[in-house]
C-alpha cells in the first residue's frame, strides 16, 4: 500500500481499536513481534525510547549517541511532543498511570 491509500487509515484505525480492546500487554507485545520484522521492532522501540528521553529533558545529541537515531528523528519527536493535545503526551501519561 502507498501512504495515501485510504486503506492505510482504515487498517491503522482498526488495528488501534483492536489493540485498545485487548488489555493484554503480553499479547500485544507478542503480536507486534509477529507483525514487525526485527529491524522494524528495534526502530519502533528506539522511537519510543527517544520520546521518553525527550520528555526527561535529555539533550538531543545525547539521545542520538545513546540510541543510534538521527537528529532528524529526534527533532520530529520533539516537535510532536510539543504539540497541543500531543498523542505522545497522552501515551506518556498512560505509561505513568
Amino acid at each position: 500500500m502507498k501512504i495515501d491509500d485510504p486503506r492505510v487509515s482504515e487498517n491503522l484505525s482498526e488495528l488501534a481499536r483492536t489493540l485498545a480492546k485487548t488489555g493484554d500487554s503480553a499479547l500485544i507485545e507478542s503480536f507486534l513481534r509477529c507483525l514487525l520484522t526485527p529491524a522494524e521492532t528495534a526502530d519502533i522501540a528506539a522511537r519510543w525510547a527517544l520520546v521518553k528521553a525527550l520528555n526527561n529533558k535529555t539533550p538531543q545529541r545525547e539521545i542520538a549517541k545513546n540510541l543510534g537515531v538521527s537528529l532528524c528523528k529526534i527533532t520530529r519527536g520533539s516537535r510532536e511532543l510539543k504539540k497541543p493535545d500531543s498523542a505522545f503526551q497522552g501515551m506518556l501519561a498512560a505509561l505513568h498511570t
